[in-house]
């Protein structure tokens, strides 16, 4: 009697490019760290609070190990989603592992800048602005704009587009785009051919995995409604 067994494959390594957020700490001073990242996570979308964050030191051979561990607790009492230390010549690791995170080399990576909306004036909100591109947004650009975005071309990987009112881009949409950033449930977003890597509204966003497939490389329209994004395909192509 022949008894066939079949290997079950129990893991599987695969490549995938992920985007990571570098917070540089110029002080570690507990008090300081707790204030200046509380006030950048009010405004911050939900997709960008749940973001991999790897911790860079930016003068690392004047840190001691009692300072780093304090920083780090502070960090993720806020709930930062810290995942790696940058590592260089003064950590290694091993400094690393103490804190509880993984090791990760920035070399070869690329900044990609990201604006900070400045507040609304209490006394007399600005009137809402439309912002029009009419150039390509190209990988690693960030553009902000107080009202509505259009965009007339293309929108690369690696670009983004912020917007506190809607989006529209009248091209291929490859980047991420974040309508409504200031908590606007009513904001939208409008492409001729969706191929993002990120849309949110309000806060709520779908990364590119989680698109609809019957929706992609299509003219659609997003909306938010209650805490599920709708995907519309829009009429005319």
């Amino acid at each position: 009697m022949t008894v066939a067994s079949e290997e079950k494959a129990v893991l599987e390594f695969k490549g995938r490019m992920l985007m990571m957020t570098v917070l540089q700490l110029k002080d570690l001073d507990p008090n300081t760290l707790h204030r200046e990242v509380s006030r950048r996570l009010e405004d911050a979308a939900q997709w960008l609070r749940d973001a991999p964050v790897v911790i860079d030191v930016a003068a690392p051979e004047d840190v001691n190990q009692i300072e780093l561990l304090s920083a780090v607790d502070t960090l993720r009492g806020l709930g930062v989603n810290l995942v790696a230390l940058a590592r260089n010549p003064h950590m290694d690791g091993d400094t690393a592992a103490m804190l509880g995170l993984g090791s990760i080399s920035l070399a070869g990576g690329r900044d990609v800048p990201r604006a900070e909306p400045a507040p609304a004036s209490e006394a007399a909100p600005a009137a809402a602005e439309t912002l029009l591109v009419e150039q390509p947004v190209r990988s690693g650009q960030q553009i902000y704009s107080r009202g509505d975005l259009i965009v007339l071309a293309p929108v690369s990987t690696g670009a983004e587009l912020l917007a506190e009112g809607h989006i529209h881009v009248y091209n291929t949409l490859r980047g991420r785009a974040l309508a409504g950033v200031r908590g606007d449930t009513s904001a939208r977003i409008f492409c001729q051919d969706l191929d993002a890597e990120l849309v949110s509204i309000a806060g709520h966003y779908r990364v590119a995995e989680d698109l609809p497939d019957n929706r992609r490389r299509k003219a659609v329209q997003i909306t938010l409604d209650g805490d599920a994004m709708r995907f519309v395909e829009l009429s005319g192509k």
